[in-house]
């Protein structure tokens, strides 16, 4: 009987390794804003994902995750939107997946404008459209679907983390939505 050994390229981490890691690299993220846009393209609505927090707290955030090794930006975008919104999501991800901003978060409150107690990590933003049915997994408690003109309500950002609430209101600057 023969032993497997672990993939050397798989992507993942341990626990402790993960730690390690964090205190000596920043790390890539891709985190996006599932949207659903009319006819014409408008955006409509925007979804927002309630979860516990990296606090212990109940939150409301966006979809977000690493990048792992050896994996393209596409790939990242359509496994964390998978597993937060479900198979059958459908994302829309463009034939260039440009991001509307990069946001770098920093263990140190006041650094920048988003924060992360965990690590310092660059995230990549993006606004995706979502054509199919959202039914929240993995850390998920619910999605929450808002106009443009309720995701820029301070009330919603002030329930958001780490600054997410701001960059929110850049995605939907950035698609010409924001009141």
């Amino acid at each position: 009987m023969s032993v497997r050994t672990p993939d050397p390229n798989s992507g993942w981490l341990s626990d402790s390794e993960l730690a390690e890691i964090r205190q000596r690299l920043p790390l890539l993220y891709v985190e996006a804003v599932p949207v659903r846009v009319d006819g014409l393209g408008q955006v409509v609505e925007v979804g927002v994902l309630l979860r516990v927090g990296s606090s212990g707290t109940i939150a409301r955030t966006l979809v977000s995750g690493r990048v792992m090794y050896g994996e393209t930006l596409r790939d990242a975008l359509f496994r964390h939107l998978e597993k937060d919104l479900g198979p059958m999501a459908f994302p829309q991800l463009p034939a260039s997946p440009v991001p509307f901003q990069v946001a770098e978060y920093f263990p140190l409150p006041g650094a920048s404008a988003y924060y992360d107690s965990r690590q310092h990590a660059v995230a990549l933003a993006y606004v995706v459209p979502v054509t199919g049915t959202c039914e929240p997994r993995q850390d998920a408690l619910e999605l929450t679907w808002m106009t443009p003109e309720e995701a820029a309500s301070p009330a919603v950002g002030e329930e958001m983390e780490g600054g997410r609430g701001g960059l929110l209101r850049a995605a939907l600057a950035s698609v010409g939505r924001l009141p």
